[in-house]
């Protein structure tokens, strides 16, 4: 199935299925297997809408006989809407809703990976609600644990990593007070720590990569009475996701952890034996990397980050012009 097709192709394929000859339970599971096509590299947002009508087509077929295959409708429609790029709560409290329906059906009628991949969707909505103040961080991190109890590191290393960078963000994003905000990074830190015992780089490079990459960024704010630490042990962090990201293969993510790197650089004295000699040297190797970031999102229409980068970027050149 070849994502964003026509309306008008998407309705004929419809109409196809529905006078085909096809048993309903044929034709059910043809229509799902359509929208996941949509679903998997959607080049617009209307292969999302085409995913969650051909679901909702699908759900509309089944009855009482078919209660596995209508929770499956409502999960592709939950994760079609919530991938639809949209800056509003409505669309996600639709998802959630369907998930809600689901959860149960497949709990009691699905294989333990099939309910553990629900859960974690269930999940990733929860904690994209979490900024509108329509869920709880701690039912994301809740369904997520759930989530790890089939995915192990041993068998779904991919997904264990997946979801212990997913509990990390959550505990992040806890709008905690200050007096809280140590033991939430801390909490950020240890999840990613704990995921990088198992995730290596030769095996899961990907996985790897992004583990490290943000196991630099909540080191580096992590309150802390040794702040220097934590920043070496930052740039360590990146200097690893650095062995797999580059800018010939993966240039977006490499572009972001050169940026990273270069915000830590900000803060480390050039000699830690005498951190009041300065730092220029690490300021001039941050500039480079914010340059190089810089051109990289520019050139793919990153608008958003180049922007930021550009304002830093400034910031430092007269930091450097002044000093």
């Amino acid at each position: 199935m070849t994502p964003s097709m026509t309306d008008s192709a998407v309705k004929a394929a419809m109409d196809m299925i529905a006078s085909s000859p096809a048993t309903t339970q044929e034709k059910i599971e043809m229509l799902i297997e359509m929208a996941q096509g949509f679903q998997k590299k959607p080049k617009t947002a209307q292969d999302l809408w085409n995913a969650v009508s051909l679901c909702q087509q699908a759900y509309d077929l089944c009855g009482e006989d078919n209660l596995l295959w209508q929770a499956r409708a409502n999960v592709g429609m939950a994760l079609a809407l919530k991938a639809i790029p949209d800056v509003g709560e409505q669309l996600l409290l639709e998802a959630k809703q369907r998930l809600d329906e689901a959860l149960p059906v497949i709990q009691q009628l699905a294989t333990p990976v099939e309910v553990a991949e629900t859960q974690m969707n269930f999940g990733l909505v929860l904690q994209s609600l979490v900024p509108f103040n329509l869920a709880r961080v701690t039912d994301s991190i809740q369904a997520y644990q759930k989530a790890l109890q089939v995915f192990t590191w041993q068998k779904y290393p991919q997904e264990y990593a997946i979801l212990h960078n997913n509990i990390a963000i959550a505990y992040l994003s806890t709008p905690l007070t200050t007096q809280t905000e140590y033991l939430r990074q801390g909490l950020a830190v240890q999840t990613f720590e704990e995921a990088l015992k198992h995730i290596e780089l030769i095996s899961h490079p990907r996985e790897y990569a992004m583990l490290q990459n943000n196991l630099g960024n909540a080191l580096q704010y992590l309150p802390s009475s040794h702040p220097l630490e934590n920043v070496v042990r930052a740039i360590a962090a990146y200097e690893e996701a650095l062995k797999v990201r580059n800018p010939k293969d993966t240039p977006l993510e490499y572009a972001n952890t050169i940026s990273n790197k270069a915000n830590a650089l900000l803060n480390l004295p050039d000699d830690s034996e005498k951190p009041e000699a300065g730092n220029l040297k690490n300021l001039l190797q941050a500039r480079a990397y914010y340059q190089e970031a810089w051109e990289i999102f520019t050139q793919h229409g990153q608008i958003e980050q180049a922007q930021i980068v550009a304002q830093v970027l400034q910031e430092l050149e007269t930091e450097i012009d002044n000093g």
